[in-house]
């Protein structure tokens, strides 16, 4: 399995479990998103959770490992849109983070409008530097928008992971109960957001985002233009994660 959607009333519940780390794969990224396609837009909430004991862990290594430069740039395009269409989704999001939240994994939590973290070893990190790589300017921007400034220096420039308790403080949770409680938690929080009227909910979030989004959105097409245009002649790992205003490129 990969994702899967059910209904609770007003409230969407996707599912994402691979079986291990739940990896945003090319197929994964496609079940995602047809779960997305059946989420009302006008009504309701949506809840994100994950597998038992993980949240996700990024990006799949196994499709850059390829060489598939297809489905590398496929998988990268999706990864990068699902971000901006979480950052902008007109109703609000919940994320219930089952686990470890790790890179593409900690980007969505800042992404969502709640986020709800389970106690136990597990942690939320941006590790993009410590495995030498760059963090994209669209990537940048939504960790601008929610890392506390206190700790912006830790968890994204020395890519630090915190646990989940401290996650809190730092700006990728809104709060951490125990493993047995979190859908409860992530139910009665979205049976509440969920009567939140529409327009005027989405009105808001997009005036209160719409500087950030508009940001994201415009980096996002630099890169993918960018991207494509170098495909063939960069370090692929080099390619995908660096910035894409820096010079030499």
């Amino acid at each position: 399995m990969t994702a899967k959607i059910e209904f609770q009333n007003d409230i969407s519940i996707i599912t994402l479990d691979d079986g291990k780390a739940n990896v945003f794969s090319q197929v994964m990224l496609e079940s995602l998103y047809e779960c997305l396609s059946k989420v009302h837009k006008d009504k309701g909430c949506l809840v994100i959770t994950g597998r038992k004991g993980m949240f996700s862990a990024g990006f799949d290594l196994k499709t850059f490992a390829s060489g598939d430069k297809e489905k590398i740039a496929k998988m990268v395009t999706l990864g990068n849109q699902l971000l901006y269409d979480i950052y902008t989704f007109p109703r609000p999001v919940i994320v219930a983070a089952s686990g470890h939240s790790i890179a593409l994994g900690v980007f969505i939590l800042c992404c969502a409008d709640y986020r709800i973290g389970v106690t136990g070893e597990y942690i939320c990190q941006a590790n993009e530097v410590r495995n030498n790589m760059d963090i994209p300017t669209q990537m940048m921007e939504i960790l601008k928008d929610r890392v506390s400034k206190k700790h912006f220096y830790n968890a994204v420039l020395h890519g630090l992971p915190f646990s989940t308790v401290d996650a809190v403080e730092a700006g990728y949770l809104d709060e951490v109960v125990t493993e047995e409680s979190l859908m409860k938690a992530a139910l009665e929080k979205a049976e509440d957001l969920a009567t939140l009227g529409h327009p005027f909910y989405e009105n808001t979030k997009r005036y209160a985002k719409d500087e950030t989004a508009k940001v994201v959105l415009d980096a996002m097409n630099k890169f993918k233009q960018k991207f494509y245009k170098h495909l063939h002649k960069c370090k692929l790992k080099s390619l995908i994660f660096q910035r894409m205003n820096h010079p030499n490129i």
